[in-house]
């Protein structure tokens, strides 16, 4: 049996760490899982064999909670390849994407179809069990595996009323060299210093992105120690619609009008950081993506 699962990275609007209420936007970053299945002779556990490259406790986690899932009492062997286009530990969801799409590979693999949100909690619980995530991430979850936006109260896995958003708008990520550290370890200062997360989530309520984009950038930088203040207000004075940290860095995002990215992009330090330029990844597309 063989199957297929893909999911895309994410451009974060405002960090669920400090009041668990989180919103995501998927772009067209994608990960794809290849999976094959054989049904094993007798039970025991099921034993996949995983690319080294991809070999990680997450992957190996998330596979065997969709088997548990999808698949009880069942045994199998077989191989698990993923194909992914989200730099890892930069703050464009690549762990939610990968678990999404190994997900996503299982059911399909089994000839099930399990609903975006069904995937996304399942994805979720398993990065917050195994510490990679203090919040389990559910709106990243969630917008990697069905697109569009994801506005979820993370706390209890549940998806949020979110106004309208400008799907047009490009995407510019200017991405360092370094990386960050797992979630967990920050969650107590973000806890502390929780009220420009507050306003910025009742800024995603007022569908004023730009400013709930802006709050939860000026308290990522202040617990992470980036300094992006100048960079950020140059693009916004050049025309950018908003522009601020991904997740926890050190991914800046830049969403520009159709036809101005390549005139952001001269604007980002010429330091060796990488820069892409991407697209929102709407829910039309994700479902195009999935049939095709």
């Amino acid at each position: 049996m063989r199957g297929i699962g893909e999911a895309s990275g994410a451009v974060t609007i405002v960090n669920a760490l400090s009041t668990g209420v989180g919103c995501a936007v998927a772009v067209s970053l994608r990960v794809r899982a290849e999976l094959e299945l054989r049904r094993a002779a007798r039970t025991g556990p099921c034993r996949i064999q995983i690319e080294r490259a991809a070999d990680s406790a997450l992957v190996r986690e998330t596979l065997q909670a969709g088997l548990a899932r999808f698949a009880p009492g069942e045994a199998y062997s077989g191989e698990l390849v993923l194909h992914s286009e989200v730099p890892v530990s930069r703050g464009l969801k690549s762990s939610s994407a990968v678990g999404v799409a190994v997900l996503a590979a299982v059911a399909n693999a089994l000839h099930q179809h399990r609903p975006p949100a069904e995937i996304a909690r399942l994805a979720s619980e398993v990065a917050q069990e195994i510490g990679l995530s203090a919040t389990g991430a559910f709106d990243d979850c969630l917008a990697a595996t069905q697109g569009g936006v994801a506005f979820t109260d993370n706390s209890a896995r549940v998806a949020l009323r979110a106004p309208s958003f400008d799907a047009r708008l490009e995407v510019v990520l200017w991405i360092p060299r370094t990386t960050h550290a797992p979630s967990t370890g920050y969650l107590n200062q973000f806890r502390e210093n929780g009220a420009p997360g507050t306003e910025a989530v009742r800024a995603v309520r007022a569908g004023d992105w730009a400013r709930a984009m802006s709050l939860n950038t000026e308290l990522v930088e202040r617990v992470m120690g980036y300094d992006y203040s100048a960079l950020r207000h140059r693009l916004l004075n050049a025309g950018a619609v908003m522009a601020g940290v991904s997740g926890m860095g050190p991914a800046l995002a830049v969403f520009v009008r159709p036809g101005e990215a390549a005139a952001a992009q001269a604007r980002l330090p010429n330091d060796g950081s990488e820069t892409r330029h991407v697209r929102v990844r709407t829910t039309e597309r994700a479902a195009l993506e999935e049939v095709g």
